[in-house]
């Protein structure tokens, strides 16, 4: 089992606006996020100073408070998120690349009814070591989980505090020694992994999963979709079964901090990472051109 990417030790976090030490307690006991799970919270890369795809991020993330119909904070823009990321990044010393959490919970109130739908926000900041994407040098080896499916429903897509379907299926993975493990729906389909979407690929085509079928509707997933159809490879949102990952050429995983983790293994299976090593080069080229014009 491979470790990930390794992330600096964080000295301040943001808390409504008030930076703290990160060692130092932030909550009562009855905050919701903690009893609840009333929380959202967005993971967003820092490269060359700049927070990337933020304004995809804050679109999920102000779509997840809406659903879960949170009252959000009037100050709440990209500006207003941009600068207060880039300002802790600068007390924390992260000088190029870098992780950046921002976590959103209701106010503390109630039992399962709240009190209030008013919000509170956090931001964390920790430095990277890589810097811009990089293809990991070893495939991943992945399997299935399947001793709890994961619910097709509008909550499904959003990144909500309550992970216990990830947590159970980070268990599994660690207890067999591997590097990911996907998660089915209650119809049997592939929908992600514990913290990526998945794309398989079969005769330079790439299939992903909708996110009908139970997905987080990641903004990495989004971006490989458009660096994908830029680049004339046609991409279909279909529903992945077992038989698809058994018949893929290539396997490979996004989320907003890695970029692209290719997948050498599932049970017996063998893949090729040609096309993960073409988008991650475009995804670079992308975010550089990005960056230059910020």
């Amino acid at each position: 089992m491979q470790k990930d990417i390794n992330f600096g030790t964080p000295q301040f976090v943001n808390h409504n606006g008030t930076y703290l030490s990160a060692s130092e307690p932030l909550f009562n006991a009855d905050n919701r996020a903690f009893c609840y799970g009333d929380a959202l919270f967005e993971t967003v890369r820092i490269t060359e100073h700049t927070p990337q795809f933020l304004a995809l991020h804050l679109k999920r993330l102000f779509a997840g408070m809406n659903l879960l119909k949170m009252q959000p904070n009037t100050q709440f823009s990209e500006m207003f998120f941009e600068h207060a990321i880039l300002k802790l990044a600068q007390k924390n010393n992260v000088t190029s690349d870098g992780r950046v959490r921002l976590t959103i919970y209701r106010n503390d109130g109630g039992y399962y009814a709240p009190d209030n739908n008013n919000v509170s926000y956090l931001i964390e900041v920790t430095a990277l070591e890589e810097q811009g994407y990089m293809l990991n040098s070893k495939g991943y080896t992945v399997d299935l989980y399947t001793e709890l499916k994961k619910p097709q429903s509008p909550l499904s897509s959003i990144k909500s505090a309550n992970s216990a379907i990830y947590v159970m299926a980070g268990i599994y993975k660690n207890q067999h020694s591997f590097d990911e493990c996907l998660l089915v729906n209650d119809k049997g389909s592939i929908t992600e992994a514990i913290s990526c979407n998945i794309f398989a690929v079969k005769n330079g085509v790439l299939y992903t999963s909708p996110v009908t079928d139970g997905c987080v509707d990641g903004v990495m997933r989004k971006k490989i979709i458009e660096i994908a159809q830029a680049n004339r490879i046609a991409v279909y949102e279909l529903s992945i079964m077992q038989s698809v990952l058994l018949g893929a050429d290539e396997l490979f995983l996004t989320n907003a901090v890695n970029g692209i983790r290719w997948v050498v293994a599932y049970k017996q299976k063998r893949y090729f990472n040609n096309t993960s090593k073409k988008l991650i080069e475009k995804l670079n080229e992308l975010t550089k051109q990005q960056n230059q014009q910020a």
